[in-house]
């Protein structure tokens, strides 16, 4: 009796369960994955959703700040489609999509530096209030965005430029705030434009980090 109480906790006999067996293992995998789709999926509809609305206030608003966030909001929005193309994929692919990404924050940032050099020859003065109450709601959606995906911050470069991004946009939304209150309180269009170049060298800071890793990876033996 002793024997078979024995063998009824042993794994091995199939009496118990082991939490440190393989299928264990899968299944929580699996459960992770399925609730980083989800996420992925909530974060690319709100990005979506804030894309037109900032490009249409920061047009109306003549804010070069605005539109750069707008900008990218987009990207951000393709960055998630992307990233849900490639979950489950291969490590390989996983990085060829980071390159791409890289590639396209990086181009995020000439198109925002050559907007803000356009802005500051025509002198353009936004509307501080437009730019205040769309900075606000921008900032509370990427925010939300950047509590889902805390816990997945670290892991391949795919993850990591989801992240950073995430983290970028929320800075970039603080900014646009203090650029609105600059604007409201001197008149003056360059608060706007000095936030607007932060945003697109935080971008490409960004596009560099996630470039190397992706290198690093794509040298991995498949």
């Amino acid at each position: 009796m002793f024997i078979r109480a024995l063998a009824s906790h042993d794994p091995a006999a199939g009496g118990g369960h082991d939490h440190n067996a393989p299928d264990h293992d899968h299944s929580h995998g699996i459960a992770e994955n399925a609730r980083y789709r989800w996420i992925l999926w909530t974060a690319l509809l709100v990005n979506a959703g804030m894309f037109v609305v900032e490009i249409s206030a920061g047009i109306a608003a003549g804010s070069v700040s605005l539109q750069a966030d707008a900008l990218d909001f987009l990207g951000d929005a393709a960055n998630y489609a992307v990233s849900l193309f490639v979950l489950g994929l291969a490590l390989r692919w996983r990085a060829r999509a980071s390159l791409l990404k890289a590639l396209s924050m990086g181009l995020f940032a000439a198109w925002v530096l050559g907007r803000t050099g356009i802005n500051l020859m025509q002198g353009t003065l936004p509307e501080a209030a437009t730019m205040g109450v769309v900075g606000a709601v921008a900032l509370f959606a990427n925010l939300a965005v950047a509590l889902l995906l805390f816990r997945f911050r670290e892991g391949d470069s795919n993850m990591r430029s989801v992240w950073l991004c995430t983290r970028n946009d929320a800075l970039g939304n603080i900014a646009v705030l203090a650029a609105a209150g600059g604007v409201f309180g001197l008149s003056a269009g360059w608060p706007d434009l000095i936030v607007a170049a932060g945003m697109a060298t935080l971008a490409a800071v960004a596009s560099v980090q996630i470039g190397r890793l992706a290198l690093r990876e794509l040298r991995v033996p498949a």
